[in-house]
């Protein structure tokens, strides 16, 4: 059995604890959290980035010159893109702490979670207000769904 370094492609399921006590827990579990396997952590660099101040730091671009080696894939060229550095569907947009995503601007966004709470978490919307955001807050402590931006832009009220 050689693996050659490679994570393994089985399925890896990280199952939960069984006695699971809600008091104690901080805030809602995902429902299944599989472990993420990235095939490729680093960013694709662009096409002689290294050699140009300019498009340095830039994202990647296809190169589209007819010699080129690393459009050609050539031995030892950048490696380009391809659909065989995708995401495992079932951990695709997945974050860390095993929820999906999903960007709540008003408390009427945050009800559609209410049954989908052990796979979504919400994530404030950048452009809601404190008091708003405060609401947000307080609804999804009630609805057991967790925030991912809850402690953003909250101060200790001053007493004047």
């Amino acid at each position: 059995n050689l693996t050659l370094g490679y994570p393994s492609r089985q399925h890896q399921y990280t199952p939960l604890p069984s006695t699971t006590n809600v008091s104690i827990m901080a805030g809602t579990q995902p429902l299944c959290k599989k472990t993420i396997i990235k095939k490729r952590t680093k960013k694709f660099a662009r096409h002689q980035s290294d050699q140009f101040m300019r498009i340095q730091r830039s994202s990647w671009r296809k190169p589209k010159g007819i010699d080129g080696r690393v459009r050609r894939r050539f031995k030892g060229a950048v490696p380009m893109p391809s659909i065989g550095y995708g995401s495992d569907k079932k951990t695709r947009n997945v974050l860390p702490c095993g929820f999906r995503s999903v960007v709540v601007n008003n408390v009427g966004e945050l009800e559609m979670l209410m049954m989908h709470n052990r796979t979504y978490a919400a994530t404030v919307g950048k452009s809601v207000s404190s008091r708003v955001r405060r609401e947000i807050v307080e609804r999804a402590e009630q609805l057991a769904v967790r925030v991912t931006n809850a402690a953003a832009k909250l101060r200790a009220e001053e007493d004047a």
